[in-house]
């Protein structure tokens, strides 16, 4: 007999599933280090004015990098002290990492040591 107005869905039982074949043979090895974070420093006329007047660095890095990573990254590559870092997507896609450096590090003097001017 119906007690009741709406009709509700008996619970059945459900089992867990057992595929036959693996989705995937091998495990993909991370490749998320300081070489794939920052992808190359910027040398356009902008970039070498705020290196100059801004004593900072400006660097076009993977778009899923956070700050955090930025950061760890540029000391690791750079051995300097980095005091921020701000971030920007570009119209063309990409993230521009501004690394303001610490008062000890001269930009000028890191950009003629990684090649930018």
């Amino acid at each position: 007999m119906w007690t009741r107005v709406t009709f509700k869905l008996p619970k059945t039982l459900a089992t867990a599933r057992k595929p036959i074949a693996m989705k995937k043979s091998v495990k993909k090895e991370s490749t998320w280090d300081k070489y794939s974070i920052i992808k190359h420093p910027l040398s356009s006329e902008s970039a070498i004015k705020t290196i100059e007047d801004h004593n900072t660095l400006v660097f076009i890095v993977d778009k899923r990098a956070r700050k955090p990573a930025i950061r760890k990254a540029c000391q690791e590559l750079y051995n300097i002290r980095v005091r921020k870092v701000n971030t920007l997507i570009t119209p063309k896609g990409e993230k521009k990492a501004y690394v303001v450096l610490s008062k000890v590090h001269d930009a000028l003097e890191i950009a003629n040591k990684i090649g930018i001017m």
